[in-house]
């Protein structure tokens, strides 16, 4: 049997991540499927397996670093269970090192509203683990690059910290959820002595009795026989705590043994083996208050802003939506909330600092907050849907409101085809619709729908080379129609409508239209520099007369934030008095890099 650390330390910390991960993979599907709450939207399992996969990689990462500094290699691998300590020293991470980057990571990556938790419990427990002085136990001397080590003491002061931590993130918390498994872990624990296995395994007992109690707190869990599904996913990270400790995982199939749900795969209702029969979960809000509404969509974001600013952003999101939670600190913030206007969600993270990572997701058809019959599964898979990526906030509300998933490009910093995959994953649809609009995305797009096709998910790819076009493919979207017409009509639109955007040159450069210099305003129609000037509006202005003079009917307008307040009214009224028959829409794109995005269709 391999030797089990005994104390806390990074190789631990690294354990603990790879066993977590293969518990949250083992389970992912079970705790999907009784997801019934904030919003039964399927998703928790897979939320909480993707927050603790980032964290996970940021702790790897962290050896990986040392060990090319070092040339010293791993004395074990999370994968491959319990490894040994025995060896720590020289070219191995501080447990600091180890604990900051697994919460960073979690942080960035915490997905839904029970990653976002977690994320935040997991920050809870580096705070006090990589406090200098703080861990509350013995340390064992950590000179010379040796790994700190902490007692049973320090897991009990770090429990008790991730619990308190993740209540404080919670707008509105809820008893009955992760957050009162969290706490109950922390209470058994706080009166156990012994080691980190003890005091682990403890912490797992208290967190398995409370989410056996959690039908009895929440009435939308003891309608539909279940469990919650984020205090679920929480036992699972606390036994492969107890199993970094003791090389065991503490009781094991328990919960399935006392709460069972199963999905009826003949009529797709939820069954409560105990003898209950199927019941219904609609009409049941986030806050757990019978005959409410759920909002429309999920928004989640990261931003860099300052404590003061984020605490007027908590009050603000708090009047907009419900399920807010706002974890992080140190001028970095993960920030979720269920809310009807997403585009107003969003410029609340503008006014506060800068938001990034931006994702808006429409729960649609088959969600807790939709009428339906009784027994319906958590969510049915919808039968298609549109993905889109888009490079501002703005129109990532705007794609939203029309019913696409979104996937936020940042100026310099393209999504990945991994992120593209988890969009169609969250569009949760048997036929999608993939807009990259971005021909520099048409590979990474391309690679994203082959894998998807994999899943089982019909993809279809439209070239898209700009947002502009994306929003005339979304215009004739039917849903209703055959896949392969709506497919057809959708690439029509978009390739009859130009593309052109307004921007400023960063340095000098040759171009199509001559030699730019650094600071000039650049005007690109269809991907090439057609005109260089010096006045932003005169620039966009001759950019639509070129692209008008061989006709069009619709002009689009995409303003970022840095165009002038007058460019939109000035270019409309350009169209009206020189073109007849012209029609123009203009809408606000957020940081979308360009001054200005124009489509003519």
């Amino acid at each position: 049997m391999p030797q089990v650390p005994q104390t806390l330390d990074a190789l631990a910390v690294r354990t603990w991540c790879g066993l977590a991960l293969e518990a949250l993979g083992r389970a992912r599907e079970e705790i999907d499927a009784i997801n019934v709450y904030p919003v039964a939207d399927g998703d928790t399992g897979t939320n909480l397996y993707l927050t603790v996969e980032s964290a996970t990689a940021a702790v790897e990462a962290v050896f990986a670093g040392y060990e090319t500094v070092t040339g010293v290699g791993p004395t074990g691998s999370a994968a491959s269970g319990a490894v040994s300590t025995a060896v720590t020293g020289a070219g191995l991470p501080t447990l600091a090192d180890a604990v900051r980057a697994m919460a960073h990571g979690a942080l960035i990556g915490a997905r839904g509203n029970s990653g976002t938790i977690l994320a935040q419990l997991l920050r809870g427990m580096a705070q006090v683990l990589a406090a200098d002085g703080a861990t509350g136990g013995e340390t064992v001397g950590a000179t010379d690059g040796e790994t700190a080590h902490t007692d049973g003491q320090a897991l009990r002061l770090a429990l008790r910290q991730a619990a308190d931590s993740a209540r404080e993130a919670v707008a509105h918390p809820v008893e009955g959820t992760v957050l009162t498994v969290a706490t109950a872990a922390a209470e058994a624990a706080t009166g156990t002595e012994g080691d980190c296995g003890t005091v682990a395994c403890a912490a797992y007992e208290g967190a398995r009795a409370a989410l056996m109690a959690t039908p009895g707190q929440l009435a939308v869990l003891e309608r539909a026989g279940v469990v919650d599904a984020g205090g679920r996913g929480l036992l699972a990270v606390l036994a492969a705590l107890a199993e970094t400790f003791t090389g065991e995982s503490p009781g094991a199939g328990r919960v399935a043994g006392e709460v069972h749900t199963r999905v009826n795969g003949v009529d797709g209702g939820v069954d409560r083996v105990d003898g209950v029969g199927p019941v219904d979960v609609n009409g049941v809000c986030v806050d757990g208050r019978p005959g409410e509404e759920s909002p429309a969509f999920e928004v989640t974001y990261l931003l860099e802003a300052e404590d003061a600013d984020v605490a007027r952003l908590r009050a603000r999101l708090d009047r907009l939506g419900n399920s807010l939670v706002v974890v992080g600190g140190d001028g970095l913030w993960n920030v979720h909330v269920h809310a009807d206007d997403a585009g107003a969600a969003v410029e609340a993270g503008v006014e506060a600092g800068r938001p990034y990572r931006i994702r808006i997701t429409h729960f649609g058809l088959g969600d807790a907050h939709t009428a339906g019959a009784a027994g319906r599964p958590p969510r049915e898979r919808a039968q298609r849907a549109v993905v889109a990526v888009v490079p501002g906030e703005g129109l990532a509300g705007l794609y939203a409101e029309a019913g696409a998933t979104t996937v936020l490009a940042r100026p310099g910093e393209p999504p990945a085809s991994g992120e593209l995959v988890e969009a169609v994953r969250r569009a949760h649809a048997r036929e999608v619709v993939l807009l990259p609009n971005d021909a520099d995305l048409r590979h990474t797009a391309a690679a994203a729908a082959e894998q998807a096709r994999t899943e089982g998910v019909r993809v279809a790819l439209i070239p898209t080379r700009s947002a502009v076009q994306g929003i005339a493919a979304l215009a004739v979207h039917e849903p209703e129609r055959r896949f392969d017409e709506d497919v057809v009509a959708m690439t029509s639109a978009a390739g009859a409508t130009r593309y052109a955007e307004v921007a400023v040159a960063e340095r000098q450069s040759w171009t199509m239209a001559g030699i730019c210099q650094a600071g000039d305003v650049l005007g690109l129609i269809d991907g090439d520099v057609a005109v260089i000037g010096s006045d932003i509006t005169a620039t966009a202005e001759a950019v639509l007369d070129r692209m008008l003079a061989a006709g069009g009917e619709m002009v689009t307008l995409v303003l970022g934030d840095e165009a002038p307040g007058s460019i939109a009214a000035h270019l409309e009224a350009r169209v009206r008095e020189s073109y007849l028959a012209v029609d123009t829409v203009a809408y606000r794109g957020g940081r979308q890099g360009a001054l200005l995005l124009i489509g003519v269709e």
